[in-house]
């Protein structure tokens, strides 16, 4: 009897634990879609902490909520994944979506990046958000509370719903990079970079800005073993796949190489072999050549 008891009490504790751990899986499901948003965007998002200071853990859970990951017929539509209204100082293109009205005006955007950038004026050009950015930047409840105080949304939850964002996607360790670099971070061809200092490598500005290494090295087409150098340009987005106007065409001179032409106008590798015809075996520069950029 006594041993029947035992395992009867053993199958309850085992029981408890499968329920425990089911539960805890449950709660913790992360939706890929919303993994894929944050791979994608989360370098935009650091970008703009640094210029802007808003936690990319901030603008990384507005942009998933507002936009549903991308998926929201705004955000397909007219690139806005942050729900923002034309309000009277809007100039640039329009969209018109029910929301807590009928017919309400949104803004349109060329492209997400423009949305994100937009976003950021947004907030620190709005004197009602001014105390928003007296908060550390790894504080991200207090920004979450203060955006919905400061009527960014009319849901009462908003706050509540960014935090959960934040919390199941670790999207907090994004928010504790501002303060720790000291890097001058540029801007050329609308694209961000940072140039190299003596000793610099991947590792240590992927550390220091919030990026990960490989995806430096793949931005800026260098070989893995590559030992960055002072002065090197270090793109931290995906480069273009032809240059800005009015850059045409390039003359070759002494020294350069396909990969550092590459840098200098922003472009990726594979696209100057394909405006050129050739291909990366029979490619050979001479100085004096015309390249096609775009």
């Amino acid at each position: 009897m006594k041993k029947k008891y035992e395992i009867r009490i053993l199958w309850v504790l085992v029981l408890v634990l499968v329920l425990s751990f089911s539960g805890i899986a449950y709660g913790q499901k992360r939706d890929k879609n919303y993994v894929s948003y944050i791979e994608t965007y989360r370098d935009l998002a650091i970008y703009h902490m640094n210029n802007y200071k808003i936690p990319a853990s901030i603008t990384l859970s507005q942009g998933l909520l507002e936009s549903n990951a991308g998926r929201s017929s705004l955000a397909k539509e007219a690139n806005n994944h942050f729900g923002i209204k034309c309000g009277g100082d809007w100039n640039g293109s329009k969209i018109y979506k029910e929301d807590d009205a009928p017919n309400e005006c949104f803004r349109k955007y060329k492209n997400v990046k423009d949305s994100y950038e937009d976003h950021s004026k947004f907030l620190s050009g709005k004197s009602r958000y001014s105390k928003l950015f007296l908060l550390k930047a790894d504080d991200y409840k207090s920004w979450a509370k203060g955006l919905q105080e400061c009527g960014y949304a009319t849901d009462k939850q908003y706050a509540t719903k960014l935090i959960n964002i934040i919390e199941l996607y670790d999207l907090q360790k994004y928010g504790q990079k501002y303060f720790i670099s000291n890097r001058n971070i540029y801007k050329t061809f609308d694209l961000v970079y940072v140039i190299a200092s003596d000793g610099d490598s991947f590792r240590l500005i992927a550390s220091e800005l919030g990026f990960k290494e490989k995806n430096l090295i793949k931005y800026n087409e260098y070989p893995d073993n590559y030992q960055l150098r002072e002065g090197d340009i270090v793109f931290l987005q995906k480069k273009k796949a032809k240059a800005d106007k009015p850059y045409y065409e390039h003359v070759v001179r002494a020294g350069e190489s396909l990969h550092s032409i590459s840098q200098k106008y922003g472009i990726r590798v594979m696209n100057l072999y394909k405006m050129n015809k050739r291909n990366n075996q029979e490619f050979s520069l001479t100085e004096g050549d015309v390249l096609r950029l775009r």
